[in-house]
């Protein structure tokens, strides 16, 4: 569509001209960019990005306690659960059209080892969780990671000689977990240890073992990040994590990479990507959707959650409206869904609004 090109100022009124500054006569432009901004009804008929309840997935941390909940100092607003408080909140989650929760586990120290053997335990915390809720609440989809650092001693994401993580061996024990979660009742495995090759040996386990149906939604881009710290008070392993992680979660410098990493995860049977975190990679986000057009998610992490909710409660900003914004930045950017702390808050404001 071509458009007329037009002088977008006139020349400068000369002194004494009758024209003042307030007055009516037109630069004569031929399209005006403010005319479709100038109402609610004709901002929301133009609007390129939509978000809604749909786009949701609410992450939500487990403690194994006979008290409800459990306040996170780190995270404002976000408590750990028992299991029978998840019930209640997963049926809180679907009255509201929520379509997904992400459980985390906190783990308690006794139950971690170098190898992290209690994700293999059936009977354990999220194993039982996940059959609790799926019992009450059949149709909410649950999502678990496939991630040791819960159950390990050392806070990694797999097992360690000496100070070098184990590729292989980590990928043997994360492909037992999903197994367990699977039997379990989870809908959807998360590999988010970013161990090479554990998509298509959890893919092939669980394909094998009955469990076809289930997905595989791989953090496929996960980056070693300073915004983790308030998840990781909320699950346990601030105190426990030796060192670092950045000899397998990627380098924030890297965008390339990322793109290399997905290609993998999907060739490996993978059914959705995720990229971790969110707002600091939009642009890792959109080259993904762009380029492989599957179904991609986003993760807004503990730190970003923090950042808002720590400048609403210092009055900086308005928490509500940052919070809407920042979610609106992920479907623009092409992600078709966000797991969010926000995602109750969101869904009944978008439930108020409609």
């Amino acid at each position: 569509m071509a458009f007329r090109v037009v002088q977008p100022f006139p020349a400068p009124l000369a002194r004494g001209d009758d024209q003042s500054i307030h007055g009516t006569e037109s630069l004569g432009l031929t399209r005006r960019m403010r005319r479709n901004r100038k109402a609610d009804w004709s901002r929301r008929l133009v609007r390129e990005s939509v978000l809604t309840t749909s786009d949701l997935i609410w992450p939500i941390f487990l403690i194994d306690s006979s008290e409800a909940r459990t306040p996170i100092a780190w995270m404002p607003g976000v408590d750990r659960l028992n299991i029978d408080e998840a019930v209640r909140q997963s049926e809180h989650a679907a009255a509201l059209g929520i379509p997904a929760i992400a459980p985390f586990p906190f783990v308690e120290k006794g139950l971690r080892d170098a190898t992290g053997s209690e994700a293999l335990n059936g009977r354990n915390l999220m194993c039982r969780a996940v059959r609790a809720i799926k019992a009450a609440v059949p149709q909410i989809g649950i999502i678990c990671d496939a991630a040791l650092d819960p159950y390990t001693s050392h806070g990694h994401d797999g097992v360690m000689a000496g100070e070098r993580i184990l590729n292989d061996a980590s990928v043997r024990v994360l492909t037992q977990q999903a197994l367990a979660l699977a039997d379990a009742g989870t809908d959807v495995i998360a590999p988010s240890d970013m161990m090479d090759g554990r998509v298509g040996a959890i893919r092939a386990a669980l394909d094998a073992s009955g469990h076809d149906e289930v997905q595989i939604m791989a953090y496929a881009a996960k980056y070693a990040s300073a915004f983790y710290g308030p998840f990781r008070d909320a699950i346990g392993t601030n105190a426990t994590l030796i060192g670092d992680k950045r000899t397998y979660q990627m380098d924030p410098g890297n965008s390339d990479e990322a793109i290399a990493e997905v290609a993998l995860d999907l060739e490996e049977g993978a059914d959705m990507v995720m990229i971790k975190p969110g707002l600091p990679y939009l642009d890792v986000i959109a080259r993904v959707k762009d380029q492989f057009r599957v179904p991609t998610f986003a993760y807004q992490v503990s730190g970003e959650y923090a950042m808002i909710m720590a400048a609403a409660q210092n009055g900086w900003l308005d928490g509500d409206k940052a919070m809407m914004e920042s979610l609106m930045a992920f479907k623009r950017a092409g992600a078709d869904g966000v797991l969010t702390y926000f995602a109750p808050r969101v869904a009944e404001r978008l439930k108020a609004e409609a």
